[in-house]
């Protein structure tokens, strides 16, 4: 946790360590963790029944005795689960910025988050750091990975993205913007099983191929309860997919596919009138049987 030490180490009106009651903590709307794994609480559970609350819930202070959660809304989440009435706090003295980049930067350093809660924390925290629109984020990223030359004060503010990304700590902003920002552009089925952990980014990026959303749901599902490895999913929706989404320009089919094809275009083709097409067909239809008894 060496980024949240020495961020916390360089806050100012730090408060000694106390308790207070779970009533008096509430949430931040900006809070980047919204999903919980429910095997690992379950356990985490268990462990405050017979240890208690070990490590404080880092909070700030607010006005009327209340504070706001900065860090451990799992350890509040199981503190309330087992019925305690007060847990240990740290109180720092943080405003907006450093409480968001403190939470995003503690959750990253304990995985905790999913890719989708990465990327719009991440998200977040630019949009203050560069006082922009959040919905304005991705396409100032999008621009400046593509021409930075095109974008006023653009050197200016690679300086805050590249100075927000080496507190996060998880990756550079061009890397981000490659791999990161296009799962906002999935599918919004599976950009939610995807928030809530129920299946891994790669194998959401799969299923998201498939264009018709009833096809695409039923795959989903079969993903999630069959526990279908990658390649699984792959094989699954390349059945699924029609030949026009399957093959991309100037990709040359594969056999299934052409046959597929030829089939479809020979049931629509003039052939079964014409006495002598008609015989050749059924040659072929005969090596076909032949071929697939063996």
């Amino acid at each position: 946790m060496r980024a949240v030490s020495t961020f916390l180490s360089s806050s100012t009106g730090a408060k000694p360590e106390s308790t207070v009651s779970l009533e008096s903590i509430c949430f931040s709307p900006n809070q980047p963790r919204r999903y919980f794994d429910a095997s690992k609480m379950a356990q985490l559970v268990a462990s405050v029944k017979e240890h208690g609350i070990i490590e404080p819930l880092l909070v700030r202070p607010l006005p009327d005795n209340k504070y706001e959660l900065v860090a451990g809304e799992r350890r509040y989440r199981a503190a309330k689960e087992v019925g305690l009435d007060v847990v240990p706090i740290v109180i720092r003295e943080l405003n907006d910025e450093e409480a968001l980049q403190l939470a995003l930067v503690e959750n990253l350093q304990r995985e905790d988050l999913n890719p989708v809660e990465e990327t719009e924390g991440a998200i977040a925290l630019l949009s203050m750091k560069l006082q922009l629109p959040v919905d304005e984020v991705p396409q100032l990223l999008h621009r400046l990975a593509k021409s930075s030359d095109n974008v006023v004060g653009s050197k200016e503010k690679i300086q805050i993205i590249e100075s927000v990304f080496q507190v996060i700590g998880r990756m550079t902003w061009e890397s981000f913007s490659t791999h990161r920002l296009p799962l906002l552009n999935l599918p919004l089925d599976v950009l939610e099983a995807l928030r809530e952990g129920r299946i891994a980014y790669t194998k959401a990026r799969a299923i998201a191929r498939l264009k018709d959303e009833e096809v695409r749901s039923k795959l989903l599902d079969e993903a999630v309860e069959e526990s279908l490895s990658l390649n699984q999913i792959k094989d699954r929706a390349k059945e699924l997919m029609p030949v026009s989404e399957e093959t991309s320009p100037g990709q040359e089919p594969n056999l299934k596919q052409r046959f597929s094809k030829a089939s479809s275009a020979l049931k629509k083709s003039g052939a079964w009138r014409d006495s002598k097409k008609i015989k050749r067909i059924e040659k072929l239809i005969q090596q076909l049987e032949a071929l697939a008894e063996e």
